[in-house]
């Protein structure tokens, strides 16, 4: 079974060279406080002295230690193939093939290493010094020495120092394949004893930790005096005999390690089918990575032409929405671009008010500008022409808004398909950006072709007023009869407030009463049932709508006022070189009329225009530029890029590409490796009848 640690020894070696968190192997980590007597208890497993000594803090890097027991016969084979010297010997990792056949100088290597890194400041580091000792009087272990805990900072030490070693402490024995080796000096308690109150935190059902229990004979002058640790050995042994002969067996240093090489090896059991799986990943891992950068380019030609397929196919694909990749996180491509016509271009063009920035002044105003010098006998239908064109103007902005938002999404398109859709692209960068500059060209030459359409859908509507349209006849005959309704209202509340005693001067000079007045022009065929505006279609209605300057003029013939005009009060004149200024005033009865049946002929059909904008404004965005795009991509990208001239710069990896590939390549083959050597530690356990599932 011992045979068994040199294989994880080799894994160990691997895995230091890709990175210690990919795969954590079982291991041996020895705790204790200062002067506690770990260094004494790693030198013994060694049979050497090659750990710095000295006061205060001196373990200030992890040190990896693994220990290769190595046979008579296998030492001389391997003296002779390396050129060593001896019988010992250690070797470390950040000197290569090195090797140190004196341990005095394996230590002063170690006290370099460590200042080194964490400086001569008595500071400390988690970076670990990897060190592999060859010697025929140890056994297979691996063991991890930690600095030891200490409470009180001493000399240049940092304040937080304890804080600094419980942290690199806990980082090594929380790993749940650490087997944990707690020393406790015998002249302390063990309810206080710092070594085991740690592993308890990590370990509290002490399934993996070994208590180590040091200087039972206080032997701390020995040390000072720099006794071997031959000769300790020897005096343990011997001591044990005499004071406790009955566990003389059951403890000391040769005990203590067959004790851990047996755990680790039950330990490398048990978590041996994690391995495999782990590292069964890993290799799938790179094998995917390594596909994503791709083989070596042979056909540049076919090459080229595949990935502009692709391309072109997964950019169709993102607008139709049955791409590969479909984004989660937010709306994209074909769905995003739906949303931009019914949701952002439609709510939009709901919330522009029919009659926004037009006052009642400014009504009144265009239809005393539409009749000119005369005086207005009826409402000039030039005014109502003048008005509704100007509100539908205003819809002309966000429909060019719409094609503006359009636009940009299908540039997103572009970014989308690169970063997900087509790998091949992040491997020619080139040709990523040649790419990437034809769509845009293409969307960028079509977008003033889409911007023109759209503003002709505007100027359409503005180039001839329908007042035929058949949706806008019936908004006028409901309108007319809403107004032929107020109008006999009024009228049938006339007379109650004409005194009796007075009457009206009709045509002829007769006397006539308010119910006997003859009915205005025009005004007959409508109250007979509207045969004029059903004869004359929406232009009856329309012009019917209209002709209320009569209607005013006869209501106010009824009003009880005076037969004669109203003239200027006497003592006042007018000063008729004064330019005419606006004034705020309180409207007449007529104009309020005049106002509010523009107001709502303007409003039925600036509707009317607003409707037909929403439906033709998406339907020129889709012809003019997504789908003209769609069907004209690939035959662009082509036409662009597919030249010879151009095969051997679009085609140029990225100068990382291909060591990236080479690295992953590696780690594939490494992978391997450890496949291979896991197999062969199978095999043990299976030649040795302990069945393992995997």
């Amino acid at each position: 079974m011992e045979a068994l640690i040199p294989v994880i020894n080799k894994l160990q070696d691997v895995f230091n060279t890709v990175g210690t968190d990919i795969i954590q192997l079982p291991q041996i980590a020895v705790v204790g406080t200062q002067s506690s007597g770990k260094s004494s208890v790693l030198e013994s497993l060694v049979g050497k002295d090659l750990l710095p000594r000295g006061t205060g803090i001196v373990t200030r890097r992890p040190l990896i230690l693994q220990l290769v027991h190595v046979d008579p016969e296998d030492r001389r084979k391997t003296s002779e193939e390396n050129g060593v010297d001896g019988e010992e010997w250690g070797k470390f990792l950040h000197t290569k093939n090195k090797i140190y056949t004196d341990f005095d100088e394996i230590r002063q290597e170690i006290e370099n290493e460590t200042e080194r890194v964490s400086g001569n400041n008595k500071g400390i580091s988690d970076e670990p010094i990897q060190l592999k000792i060859f010697s025929p009087h140890v056994v297979n272990l691996t063991l991890v020495d930690l600095p030891g805990i200490t409470k009180v900072p001493v000399g240049d030490q940092p304040k937080d120092i304890e804080l600094q070693i419980r942290e690199l402490i806990l980082k090594y024995i929380s790993n749940p394949n650490c087997i944990i080796l707690a020393v406790t000096a015998a002249n302390t308690d063990m309810a206080t004893s710092e070594a085991l109150k740690v592993a308890r935190e990590v370990d509290p059902d002490g399934r993996r930790t070994l208590a180590v229990v040091t200087k039972l004979d206080l032997m701390d002058s020995n040390i000072n005096n720099k006794k071997s640790v031959v000769d300790s050995i020897r005096d343990e042994h011997a001591f044990l005999q005499k004071k406790y002969p009955s566990l003389a067996n059951r403890n000391g240093t040769k005990y203590l390690a067959r004790t851990l090489n047996r755990l680790l090896m039950h330990h490398i059991r048990d978590c041996l089918p994690e391995l495999k799986t782990r590292i069964n990943v890993l290799a799938a891992q790179y094998q995917s990575l390594l596909g994503s950068y791709g083989e070596p380019v042979e056909d540049m030609s076919a090459t080229l032409l595949q990935i502009i397929t692709k391309f072109a196919t997964e950019y169709c694909n993102t607008i139709e929405g049955t791409a590969k990749y479909i984004e989660t996180a937010e709306l994209c491509g074909g769905a995003r671009i739906c949303y931009i016509f019914h949701e952002t271009f439609g709510r939009t063009l709901e919330s522009v008010d029919p009659l926004g920035g037009l006052t009642t002044i400014d009504v009144l105003t265009a239809i005393r500008n539409a009749t000119g010098p005369r005086p207005a006998l009826f409402v000039p239908e030039v005014s109502f022409e003048l008005l509704v064109k100007r509100q539908v103007k205003r819809l002309e902005e966000p429909s060019l808004r719409c094609v503006e938002l359009v636009h940009e999404e299908m540039q997103r398109i572009i970014q989308h398909c690169s970063n997900y859709s087509t790998q091949e692209l992040l491997r020619f960068p080139k040709l990523h950006d040649a790419i990437v500059e034809v769509v845009t060209s293409l969307l960028r030459k079509r977008l003033p072709v889409t911007n023109e359409m759209v503003h002709n859908l505007v100027a359409i509507e503005l180039a001839y007023i329908n007042t035929k349209h058949p949706d806008f006849a019936d908004a006028c005959g409901l309108m007319n009869n809403n107004i032929e309704e107020q109008r006999r209202n009024r009228m049938r509340e006339l007379p109650s407030a004409v005194p009796r005693d007075k009457s009206l001067k009709g045509p002829g000079g007769q006397s006539v009463s308010p119910t006997e007045q003859p009915p205005a022009e025009g005004d007959g065929p409508k109250m007979a049932g509207g045969a004029q505006g059903e004869q004359e279609g929406g232009t009856g209605t329309w012009r019917g709508m209209l002709k209320k300057g009569d209607e005013s003029q006869g209501e106010d013939r009824t009003k009880p006022q005076s037969s004669v005009p109203a003239s200027p009060q006497k003592g006042h004149a007018v000063n008729l070189l004064d330019v005419p200024v606006p004034v705020a005033r309180k409207l007449s009865a007529r104009e309020q009329r005049d106002c509010e049946v523009i107001e709502r002929l303007i409003k039925s059909y600036f509707l009317i225009v607003r409707k037909n904008i929403q439906d033709s404004v998406p339907k020129a965005v889709m012809h003019f530029l997504v789908n003209h795009v769609k069907d004209s991509l690939q035959s662009e990208l082509v036409g662009q890029l597919y030249k010879p001239a151009l095969l051997d710069d679009l085609l140029t990896e990225s100068e990382d590409m291909a060591q990236r590939r080479n690295e992953a390549a590696d780690m594939l083959k490494v992978t391997a490796v450890m496949t291979y050597k896991v197999k062969i530690i199978v095999i043990i356990f299976i030649y040795n009848d302990k069945y393992i599932l995997i």
